[in-house]
């Protein structure tokens, strides 16, 4: 049974378009009237990023929104692991600030848990018929090379371990010892996932709007070094 949905957005500079993204939030109804419960964690922006969102909140006093400020700024995985110790809902999902992924999806990754068949379900951007933008082929095969080693070392058959729509038990993902501050969150959460071997983890196909780095995309090849670290670190040395 859900009656909340955590959704936890790691926010950096994104005052110029996070309501754009509430808004998306706002519009989705979500089956069987799960109320949804927005928590944002601000890593130290440099930009008007509070104020956006606490103008967001006094123009839509109905929407549950927390807003939580680093006291420095730590990475996205830092602001992450704020979001679920704060989050109060049966499940949590994770949303980027940006415009990259559309939450009237996530109906779709409710749907295994709701049908009560999975745990955790994870959001494929390569897999399905949704909408795709065509992009930087070197970050596609970038991508698959970390899956592909990620899967190696947990014995999952993943698509995309790099996603950031993660659906997960609220209270699985609050008794995950998390490390990883930046990017390397994603390879450390899913090895740390694997290891329960009584959880239940599914992949839905969803759409992807990814974003140049003109239009403030903010990974780079350094991140996919430090993501191959991590997959090494919690697969094979990690207890």
């Amino acid at each position: 049974m859900i009656t909340k949905l955590s959704i936890l957005i790691p926010a950096y500079n994104e005052g110029r378009t996070i309501h754009l993204i509430l808004d998306k939030i706002k519009e989705v109804k979500l089956v069987n009237d799960i109320e949804k419960e927005i928590i944002i964690v601000n890593d130290c922006s440099g930009d008007n990023t509070v104020e956006a969102v606490e103008a967001y909140k006094l123009k839509n006093p109905t929407l549950n929104i927390q807003l939580h400020s680093q006291p420095f700024n730590q990475g996205k995985g830092a602001a992450i692991h704020k979001a679920i110790e704060l989050a109060t809902g049966e499940y949590l999902i994770i949303q980027d600030a940006d415009l990259e992924y559309d939450p009237a999806e996530y109906n779709d990754l409710l749907k295994p848990v709701l049908l009560g068949f999975a745990d955790v379900v994870y959001g494929s951007r390569f897999v399905g018929g949704n909408p795709h933008r065509i992009l930087f082929f070197w970050h596609s095969i970038g991508n698959k090379i970390l899956t592909t080693l990620s899967n190696m070392f947990t014995n999952l058959n993943l698509t995309d371990m790099e996603t950031c729509y993660k659906l997960i038990q609220t209270d699985v993902a609050q008794g995950l010892d998390l490390k990883e501050k930046r990017f390397g969150f994603e390879p450390e959460l899913t090895a740390k996932l694997a290891k329960i071997k009584t959880l239940r983890i599914y992949e839905v196909g969803i759409s992807y709007y990814g974003r140049t780095y003109e239009e403030g995309k903010k990974i780079g090849w350094k991140d996919g070094v430090r993501a191959i670290y991590c997959i090494l670190k919690y697969n094979l040395f990690a207890k």
